[in-house]
């Protein structure tokens, strides 16, 4: 797991995403090009409650969440999406 250190707003969630696919399940090897970005990652830092809205999601949860959600950012060379709970589709 990531040493990702500081304090996210309230109803913020921080989520290294899992690595794109290479190969499809039939062995297939997919391009750069045609690779799509992935829709699930694992929780590496939660904010606090909302007033409204209880937190559901834990440190170290994996997460899918929507095509568009978040935003992306670069932390010391490793990738993040710093998304709203409210982004979150499952918890696995």
């Amino acid at each position: 797991m990531s040493q990702v250190q500081g304090k996210i707003l309230a109803g913020k969630i921080l989520v290294k995403p899992q690595a794109a696919e290479t190969k499809t399940a039939s062995g297939i090897i997919i391009p750069d090009s045609a690779k799509e970005k992935p829709l699930q990652g694992e929780v590496v830092l939660v904010g606090a409650e909302k007033a409204d809205e209880k937190m559901e999601v834990a440190v170290g949860d994996v997460v899918l969440y929507g095509k568009y959600a978040g935003t992306e950012l670069n932390v010391d060379g490793t990738d993040y999406l710093l998304i709203s709970q409210s982004d979150v589709l499952f918890i696995k």
